[in-house]
């Protein structure tokens, strides 16, 4: 009797420090879900889907005007029905809600939604709850008050696709979390100001590591932002922590800057779906995306 109150004491001792170190929400695990949406024959799918492959170039794409176009119409699209979420997204809702509502709407403007099949993931967008890193499921559970929630969103439309992300604030959520997204989303806009013509790609993580550290918070070093196009993932390579990557940005590139924040370590663990990512000492992640284009002189945000 004595040793379990004593196991029980240590266990309060170390809730108590972690309530402290990363606040007050719920650990989440992945839950049932539904099956895959259907996607209208009449919307154009990626190559990845059609050919199970995917043509990706060896170096950075530099765009020309008529291949720029494109990527502003996919990514203002996809900025569009992420916007449309904040009214959506409240305690009670399942994510397989989101992904419903994503769904109908990308495929409603004549796109395909890009995660969809994309080796094997298995709905239309990605819901990351708490501490889920990224890639979360859509699945049934309702969300609570006081979550966090990352959504997602690329779409692909008119050959091109366009990927942004937010994470949302669900109902009351406690000062620590608000902290958490808020200091996030200062990371994103300090590594787009860093962007311009022959500016290194590293300068980016070694900013917004910077900004973290001093906040007293994390950067998960295993998740890169990346060139897109008409491929979804591609080179550079944007690293969101200190890096060497070589190589210099120039007018016509578009990738993405999409740094992944916690409380807690770096660690992380990949579930046995093959695609949820949880910290390994349950710390609640941030994350913010966009889309940016390098012009001659700095950068354009294409998912604003």
């Amino acid at each position: 009797m004595e040793f379990a109150n004593k196991a029980l004491t240590a266990v309060g001792r170390l809730w108590r420090t972690n309530i402290m170190r990363f606040g007050v929400y719920d650990k989440v695990m992945p839950v049932e879900t539904t099956p895959s949406r259907i996607v209208s024959e009449n919307i154009t799918r990626p190559d990845y889907i059609l050919e199970n492959t995917e043509y990706v170039p060896k170096v950075a794409e530099i765009k020309n005007y008529n291949q720029i176009n494109d990527m502003r119409e996919s990514c203002k699209l996809a900025a569009s029905i992420l916007n449309q979420l904040h009214t959506f997204i409240k305690p009670g809702i399942t994510t397989d809600d989101i992904d419903e509502l994503v769904h109908t709407l990308t495929i409603k403007a004549g796109a395909y939604p890009s995660p969809l099949h994309y080796k094997g993931f298995p709905k239309s967008v990605c819901t990351s709850v708490n501490n889920v890193a990224v890639h979360g499921i859509p699945d049934l559970r309702p969300l609570q008050d006081g979550d966090i929630i990352n959504v997602d969103i690329t779409v692909f439309f008119k050959q091109y696709h366009g990927d942004c992300s937010k994470t949302f604030l669900v109902g009351n959520v406690d000062d620590k979390g608000q902290e958490l997204v808020h200091i996030t989303e200062e990371c994103l806009d300090i590594g787009i100001k860093c962007c311009g013509p022959d500016v290194p790609f590293c300068h980016i993580g070694s900013a917004i590591h910077r900004h973290a550290k001093r906040n007293g918070l994390t950067v998960l070093p295993a998740f890169l932002g990346h060139g897109i196009g008409q491929y979804f993932h591609g080179p550079p390579e944007i690293y969101h922590s200190l890096n060497r990557y070589p190589g210099l940005m120039k007018p016509g590139m578009t990738f993405t800057i999409e740094p992944v924040l916690s409380h807690g370590s770096e660690h992380t663990i990949i579930l046995e779906d093959g695609w949820t990512v949880v910290t390994e000492d349950g710390a609640r992640t941030a994350q913010v995306e966009h889309t940016v284009l390098i012009t001659d002189d700095g950068a354009e945000i294409l998912t604003k």
